[in-house]
């Protein structure tokens, strides 16, 4: 999308992981230095960033730092989105979270703009992004609706660890090298060892069995397709891997379909890049997605015990497609729009 007049940004997070895909993906756009302004905890108040030829630099976000910005974006734990957005509501600036904070209150649009960009139109000020693993699965599903009626879907995923942040990624890291110095293995971010080993746990675990992360996919899935009706059962593991999330995902439908015309409708879908041939070593990895601003779907086959199913296979950039760039994809979907507020 061209932008021919730039809102002014305020990134909340910026020194982290997300923050700084953000700030590439601008940096790929050339959007001008003067209207991006940097914030995260106290700790990195006064660290600079390079931006081209310049420096910018992190202030402590705080109520009232965002009087003069059209556009926030918060990438942070939840309690910060709690105590900031309200407030840059409130100096005027939309908000577009990228945390759970708002994720399933009414009135906050939950958005992919793929698949639901029209929500935007009844914001209150703040927006949220879904989770990283949702995404995929509602633009994968939103162009399967198109086919027939959806009775069922059961996804597993595979996600990597920067979905836990920097901590994790030198976890993984320092347990992967350690193991191979034949040196022992310490453990902090998750419960077991990561390192040449997966874990069927993402988020914390609920009363009925399922995780938070599961119980995320399945809710806002629901959501953003406006689908109350859809039978989703998620199952979320953690795997050594640094970035991209994956999703093994099987659809049953109210009556059979052919697998040429779920070829066509990924073809033809927004932000989806298919690799459909299904017979040889070709389909999406982690390491070929990673950088990759769109989903990639691969494996589509007919479900064997059911001839009224499918499996395929999905792959994206969970930094990416997953946080920051679809962030700034509600940006510009807002300007088109028109919904940015003193814009």
């Amino acid at each position: 999308m061209t932008i021919n007049k730039f809102p002014s940004i305020s990134i909340v997070g910026a020194t982290g992981a997300v923050g700084k895909i953000c700030l590439e993906i601008l940096k790929e756009r050339k959007y001008p230095i003067d209207k991006i302004a940097l914030f995260a905890s106290k700790k990195s108040e006064g660290k600079r960033i390079r931006y081209f030829n310049e420096d910018l630099v992190v202030h402590e976000a705080k109520k009232n730092s965002f009087k003069n910005s059209n556009v926030v974006f918060i990438s942070a734990d939840s309690q910060v989105s709690l105590d900031l957005a309200p407030d840059a509501v409130k100096n005027g600036a939309l908000v577009i979270d990228d945390g759970s904070a708002f994720r399933m209150e009414k009135g906050v649009p939950l958005v992919v703009p793929e698949v639901n960009e029209e929500d935007i139109n009844y914001h209150n000020g703040i927006i949220s992004i879904p989770n990283c693993t949702t995404t995929p699965l509602a633009m994968a599903i939103h162009n399967l609706k198109k086919l027939a009626n959806i009775k069922r879907i059961q996804a597993t995923t595979y996600q990597a660890v920067s979905g836990s942040g920097a901590l994790a990624i030198s976890e993984l890291q320092n347990q992967t090298k350690n193991i191979i110095n034949n040196k022992d293995v310490s453990k902090s971010v998750y419960p077991h060892q990561i390192a040449f080993s997966l874990i069927p746990q993402v988020d914390e675990f609920m009363p009925d069995g399922y995780t938070k992360e599961e119980h995320k996919m399945i809710n806002e899935t629901k959501k953003i397709l406006h689908d109350d009706t859809l039978l989703i059962s998620a199952t979320c593991v953690r795997v050594p891997v640094f970035y991209c999330h994956s999703e093994a995902i099987s659809v049953d439908f109210e009556h059979e379909i052919a697998i040429k015309d779920v070829v066509d409708v990924f073809k033809n879908a927004k932000g989806i890049k298919l690799i459909d041939d299904g017979l040889n070593e070709n389909y999406p990895t982690p390491n070929f997605v990673e950088g990759k601003d769109d989903i990639y779907i691969g494996r589509i086959r007919k479900d064997s015990s059911n001839k009224k199913g499918l499996n395929f296979w999905i792959v994206s950039d969970n930094l990416r497609k997953g946080a920051a760039l679809n962030a700034i994809q509600i940006m510009d979907a807002a300007i088109k729009l028109k919904k940015i507020p003193n814009f």
